[in-house]
């Protein structure tokens, strides 16, 4: 059997017969004058004219022998075969096809139009040219790949092979495209935030941190999609702004988690959480129609219906009901005890914050959805507004779906004060070794202290798109980060 370096050294053999022969084995230019999907869509025009046509692509598959050969090739657009007959073009062209091309090459083909006697459209080719040798054989398309690290690794491959895989990365184009266009049709300015910060804000998480030469300072990778950044907007009198943008946090992986993604944050000046949820609800059900065709979806387990009534339920009665124990009014030592003794917590110096949440956590997961999550108490969320009903909670929204969180939104905090109370509360937190607690950001309140419209605001991340596709969330980027090769 022949080892990757045979096969490899006999394709760069194959380089130095192309050159003998007059065939740049890697030329700049090609004469291609129209697409696989182009060609097949005229098909019938072209065959009937006679007209020459000159395709490129990739040759997935080849076949045949003695003085007739067939390939398939691919371009990207589609699929298509082409057939070489030693009979209808120069012998010795014929014959180097034969000696020098491997599945996995580019090539580029001139020939007619015309369909075999199973009726496949093809093209027969007059002439051809190499536009690029690979010296490494692609998967074979009846096995394809099979291991997972290497599918990750060698997305690229992966993608190739997989027609299902392929299809996938263009709903992701879709989805984000679809939750621009919305936006955009209702009067929002696209902005770009910075991605490096002196001090990350906007979200309770762990950053990534670097060191800026220029100005010899520490930085931060941002957490969150630019919101304090964009609330600054807000103060600078934009009514809607949103950002689709990359963000980084330095915590651990899962199915649902990982450290650099794709996030949507949006601030709408002069709306709340109430009318928050219509505008929430329009966006899952436009994304869902415009990228799927449909409103339901089989989700880990659970069955989620877009279309259907979407019932607001809350967090503390959640809590109160299964465990017996009110968030808002027990004491530390109590909730962390009952959050332990259910086994959802194992860090022995653990506050009230990490308990409850350990506790509505354990919730969530029977939920299936879609709902929205209120009344979530006001150390839970430093950046939203309180409740007039009830000071203790926050006016917040969440999107509960299949068991998890999917998106999030505030009536936004705009009072300095209270925002500076809460900042230095959660500053009080990383003192005590909260790690994942948020900074006092002295720049913020000061933007706030000009005055800040009553907004809502919400952000959603690219989980809702792996939930959609019912894939585990790694699975979902183009090229998730590995560690390196040993």
């Amino acid at each position: 059997m022949s080892t990757s370096d045979d096969i490899r050294a006999e394709r760069v053999r194959k380089i130095e017969e192309l050159r003998a022969a007059g065939m740049e084995a890697y030329p700049a230019r090609t004469a291609r004058d129209t697409t696989i999907s182009d060609f097949q869509d005229t098909f019938d025009t072209r065959e009937s004219s006679g007209d020459t046509s000159t395709i490129a692509g990739r040759i997935m598959s080849r076949r045949g022998q003695g003085g007739i050969v067939f390939a398939d090739i691919f371009d990207g657009t589609g699929r298509v075969q082409i057939v070489l007959q030693e009979s209808e073009m120069d012998a010795s062209l014929f014959e180097l096809f034969g000696r020098t091309v491997d599945v996995g090459d580019f090539i580029e083909a001139i020939g007619n139009a015309f369909k075999t006697q199973r009726g496949a459209q093809s093209l027969k080719v007059q002439s051809w040219k190499m536009l690029a040798k690979s010296l490494a054989p692609i998967p074979s398309e009846w096995f394809g790949l099979k291991d997972e690290e290497k599918i990750l690794r060698e997305r690229y491959l992966d993608i190739l092979m997989n027609q299902e895989v392929r299809e996938m990365f263009v709903r992701r184009s879709m989805f984000w495209n679809a939750m621009r266009t919305f936006l955009l049709a209702r009067g929002f300015l696209e902005v770009e935030t910075p991605v490096l910060e002196s001090v990350p804000g906007g979200a309770d998480a762990r950053p990534f941190i670097t060191h800026h030469n220029a100005l010899d300072i520490d930085v931060y990778l941002r957490i969150s999609a630019g919101e304090l950044w964009q609330k600054k907007l807000l103060v600078a009198g934009y009514p809607k702004v949103f950002e689709i943008g990359r963000i980084f946090r330095n915590e651990g992986q899962s199915r649902e988690h990982l450290q650099d993604y794709t996030q949507l944050e949006t601030y709408e000046a002069y709306s709340d959480v109430e009318e928050g949820k219509n505008f929430v609800r329009d966006l899952y059900r436009h994304v869902a129609q415009e990228v799927y065709g449909r409103s339901a979806f089989e989700i880990h387990g659970h069955t989620v219906d877009m279309a259907a009534d979407w019932p607001t339920i809350n967090f503390c009665d959640l809590i109160r009901e299964r465990y017996a124990v009110d968030p808002l009014t027990c004491k530390d030592v109590d909730v962390v005890s009952i959050a332990q003794g259910a086994g959802l917590l194992a860090e022995t110096d653990a506050n009230k914050p990490r308990a409850v949440d350990a506790l509505w956590k354990s919730i969530r997961k029977t939920i299936s959805g879609p709902a929205f999550l209120v009344g979530v108490p006001a150390y839970l969320e430093p950046l939203a507004k309180r409740d007039a009903r009830n000071p203790d909670t926050v006016e917040r929204l969440q999107v509960i779906m299949a068991g998890s969180e999917m998106g999030k939104g505030y009536s936004e905090l705009n009072d300095p004060q209270d925002q500076r109370a809460r900042f230095e509360e959660q500053q009080a937190l990383r003192d005590q070794g909260d790690d994942e607690a948020q900074r006092l950001d002295e720049e913020y309140v000061r933007a706030m202290e000009y005055g800040m419209p009553p907004a809502f605001g919400f952000g959603v991340s690219e989980r809702l798109f792996a939930f959609l596709e019912n894939r585990p969330i790694h699975t979902t980027q183009l090229f998730p980060l590995l560690r390196p090769r040993e």
